[in-house]
């Protein structure tokens, strides 16, 4: 590729080597995935997203997410709703970081308020939420594992190692005292089940991640896979159903996310799940485990954005919530563990 200074036209030059795509051009943001640089690119073959690493934060380590994420959204999709992949690039004298484009997919990430297309009921709402389980369960029923995507074997042991490492990592980094994080955290390692199955997990599932259509409730493609990986399923379903339709006279961690399924009369979180066994042929034996599990592990990855706060180095809406936010989802999974909450 010809030497040339502005990254932007080395850009649309290697897109058109690479790909045949002419007249690429980097348009402006979007909004969501704070973890990496979200952009919209137009081109002569229709509109893409460019995603990528902060420039300010490259280390080795830094397109380890994106390579990560492409690399299962490629083995993803036709199986499930997924943007379709276009390239991944590694080589620096691109852009300077590792980057990653897919196919522009024109939809809502819902999180406080409903589309304006959307009937406000809660037959609307119950759609949305069985769109966002069978979404999943698309996922969770591709088997055998596509090549490439990691060991099934260690996979088998990914609650476990996860439950360490963050017990480890709070313990280390501490800027308040939070019992719930040894306390529960040791509850979860001696009580981890033995998984089912091994599946491909995109570890983070919740309603805003998903880009559900502007006119119904439909998930044109689940976002975000930066954390996917091969684990017990229920991983998932923990998740997304922990945080669905939450009982809002308790205190919540993260109110505003699906506040649109805190609603009376919505579908619940064990319905939905009993929805994803169906779909799967999988047991939800142990989801009341894995709903401790996904708020504990939230609480415990999301206080290291509180110990910045605290430390100066960041001072935002968000990290100021988290003094609130991160006791209440250890109190929601307490009372999981106690058989007081949704399992």
């Amino acid at each position: 590729m010809q030497i040339v200074s502005d990254p932007a036209e080395r850009f649309a030059r290697w897109l058109e080597d690479e790909a045949g795509i002419a007249d690429a051009r980097i348009v402006r943001p979007l909004t969501g995935g704070n973890a990496n640089v979200t952009s919209l690119v137009e081109s002569a073959s229709g509109p893409m997203v460019l995603r990528h690493p902060p420039g300010d934060t490259v280390s080795d380590l830094a397109g380890a997410g994106i390579a990560r994420e492409f690399r299962f959204i490629s083995a993803i999709a036709g199986k499930a709703p997924v943007a379709e992949p276009i390239l991944f690039c590694d080589d620096p004298d691109v852009l300077g970081v590792p980057f990653s484009l897919t196919r522009f997919v024109r939809g809502a990430a819902i999180t406080e308020t409903l589309p304006d297309g959307y009937a406000h009921d809660v037959a609307t709402r119950d759609a949305l939420g069985h769109a966002l389980i069978d979404a999943i369960a698309s996922v969770h029923a591709i088997k055998p594992i596509p090549a490439g995507l990691g060991d099934a074997d260690k996979a088998r042991n990914f609650v476990v190692r996860q439950i360490e490492r963050w017990r480890g990592v709070r313990a280390a980094h501490a800027v308040r005292n939070l019992p719930l994080i040894e306390t529960l955290g040791a509850w979860l390692a001696d009580n981890a089940p033995a998984p089912e199955a091994v599946r491909i997990v995109h570890c983070d599932y919740h309603l805003d991640n998903v880009l559900m259509d502007l006119a119904e409730p439909k998930v044109r493609a689940i976002l975000d896979w930066e954390m996917a990986t091969l684990a017990d399923p229920l991983v998932d379903v923990g998740l997304v159903t922990a945080m669905w339709n939450r009982d809002d006279s308790l205190p919540l961690g993260f109110a505003f996310v699906q506040r649109v399924s805190n609603v009376a009369g919505v579908v619940g979180g064990a319905d939905l799940a009993r929805r994803w066994a169906d779909a799967t042929g999988l047991s939800i034996e142990h989801l009341g485990y894995f709903q401790a599990f996904a708020l504990w592990r939230l609480a415990a990855i999301v206080e290291g954005a509180y110990v910045l706060f605290r430390e100066g180095q960041v001072d935002g809406p968000y990290e100021r919530g988290l003094e609130h936010d991160v006791p209440a989802l250890l109190d929601a999974a307490k009372r999981i563990v106690r058989g007081e909450g949704m399992a």
